[in-house]
């Protein structure tokens, strides 16, 4: 398994869920961050490795990459003060 250079303060469990449940998990998540600090997303849907940075982008949170291990992808994302209304 390989390991991010990423300090995680969050990590949220999406194994196993279909569009669009990583996103409204993550957006669940991140709101309880502070400023900067970083969320992992685990997922197994292939449609999250476009879903997670377009919602990260959209919403003004910093998406930071995608690590694929053999079908388990490890999405980051640093919030940042922006946030969606």
């Amino acid at each position: 398994m390989t390991q991010s250079n990423y300090t995680v303060a969050k990590s949220v469990d999406c194994k196993g869920l279909a569009c669009p449940m990583p996103v409204v998990r993550a957006k669940k998540e991140i709101r309880g961050l502070g400023n900067g600090d970083i969320l992992e997303i685990l997922a197994t849907d292939p449609g999250s490795v476009k879903d997670i940075p377009a919602w990260a982008n959209r919403v003004g949170h910093e998406f930071l990459e995608t690590v694929d291990e053999d079908g388990l992808f490890r999405h980051y994302v640093k919030k940042s003060q922006k946030e969606e209304a």
